[in-house]
């Protein structure tokens, strides 16, 4: 990280921000074009979880490449200054990069679906049809390296 001053070097600060962000911003690479796209998702350890559909171009993209980059921040908010380039903006995000592959068995997407609606909808013991697992894909992402930034706070 090119300035030293922004790093958050401590780690449970770095879990907090993935815990506290409602979106993550999945980076992909489609040959040699990047493709982003945000993602409701849910971390657990050193695990990072999203859904999809069983179709789509982030679905053929991991299929031919599992490396991806991520990104989430919270507390998002801009900094007026007096002039242009004395604006800024306030903001705790993390950035990784890891290795996603897919979770087949039913039993692990019901748990990692259930973690999903407790992080969005405050409760988890849903039941899910046999044939809503079939069509639905569970991505984990193992979280090889996560840094964190700050920036404009304390």
């Amino acid at each position: 990280m090119r300035r030293n001053d922004k790093e958050i070097v401590n780690y449970r600060e770095i879990e907090e921000i993935m815990r506290q962000a409602i979106i993550c911003r999945i980076s992909l690479v489609d040959g040699d074009c990047p493709y982003i796209v945000p993602v409701n998702f849910v971390v657990k350890g050193n695990y990072l979880y999203f859904h999809s559909a069983a179709e789509g171009k982030k679905m053929e993209i991991l299929r031919k490449n599992n490396n991806v980059c991520f990104e989430m921040d919270i507390n998002t908010e801009i900094v007026k200054g007096k002039s242009p380039c004395a604006w800024g903006m306030k903001y705790l995000s993390v950035i990784g990069f890891g290795r996603a592959f897919f979770i087949d068995n039913s039993n692990d997407k019901k748990k990692i679906l259930n973690m999903l609606m407790e992080k969005y909808a405050g409760k988890e013991d849903y039941i899910y049809q046999e044939e809503a697992l079939q069509k639905v894909i569970v991505v984990g992402v193992i979280m090889e390296k996560t840094t964190g930034k700050k920036s404009g706070l304390p």
